[in-house]
């Protein structure tokens, strides 16, 4: 059993790849360059893995990839363990764990590493769990053979840009916007108004045709004790540390309970119109 095969069975990460991280530099800021640097001062190489979550299309208002455990924490410490047995294995080397606010280009990364193809909606789709996956990376000084390739492109079908309420315009992402703290301009006001959830956006996911045939891993994390919904009665006169104790290590709390309390106040006035 080689070094990926002993990592991805032992600490549950599905599918892990490795690509260099000088196929990275050209895709990276000068920002996210000193950030990776910080890190590890030399880095050689990006282990990459995603894992898979349940793609649960039952009603709620809360996105799929937030139903479960916090993504953060699940990966993070997965990696950590991991990054632990390649201490051991070499200890003159560094490994830094990064999940979600990382330096690395991650969907690039995986895609480079071999683990998937880049969707139009900025998205990795790997062929068997689809886009319903978390990324996480382990930036290193050890040099590693990369798994993959240039990365890959989806169908380009646009079928996820036809189905996007604003053209998949990043500036105003409905996951993005869900999410943003403070008080919403009048644009912004009416497209979470009019979304369908409180947090998060799944419509380029629901209908890319590369997902319609995603292979479910139950993994407890993501699988057990899911949270599909909340009402403005779950968030009823909760501080934030409040908010914090009813609902550890959920994806959705990082913000406090004022932006969901805000969407589903809009979605109830916008419901008193009609």
């Amino acid at each position: 059993m080689n070094i990926l095969e002993h990592l991805r069975t032992s600490h549950t990460l599905y599918a892990l790849g490795v690509c260099s991280y000088d196929t990275l530099l050209p895709q990276m800021s000068e920002g996210q360059r000193i950030g990776a640097a910080k890190r590890v001062a030399q880095a050689r190489s990006v282990l990459v893995t995603v894992v898979p979550y349940p793609p649960d299309t039952t009603h709620g208002n809360l996105s799929i990839y937030a139903r479960g455990r916090d993504y953060h924490t699940v990966l993070g410490d997965r990696l950590e363990a991991a990054a632990d047995t390649l201490r051991t294995l070499y200890p003159d080397h560094t490994f830094a764990v990064l999940v979600d606010d990382s330096p690395i280009p991650e969907v690039y990364a995986a895609s480079c590493a071999g683990l998937g193809r880049i969707g139009t909606h900025g998205l990795l789709i790997h062929a068997t769990y689809g886009s319903y996956v978390f990324i996480g990376t382990i930036l290193t000084d050890l040099e590693l053979p990369a798994t993959g390739d240039a990365p890959s492109p989806c169908l380009m079908c646009d079928a996820c840009r036809r189905a996007c309420p604003v053209d998949l315009d990043k500036s105003r992402c409905l996951s993005a916007l869900t999410q943003q703290g403070g008080t919403l301009d009048e644009e912004q006001t009416a497209l979470v108004s009019a979304h369908p959830l409180i947090w998060g956006c799944d419509t380029c996911q629901l209908v890319c045709p590369l997902n319609r045939s995603v292979q479910n891993e139950p993994d407890p994390d993501f699988s057990q004790n899911r949270i599909c919904s909340l009402s403005l009665s779950d968030l009823d006169g909760l501080t934030r540390k409040q908010f914090l104790a009813k609902y550890p290590d959920r994806a959705f709390t990082w913000r406090g309970p004022a932006p969901l309390r805000r969407n589903l106040t809009l979605k109830d006035h916008d419901k008193e119109s009609q």
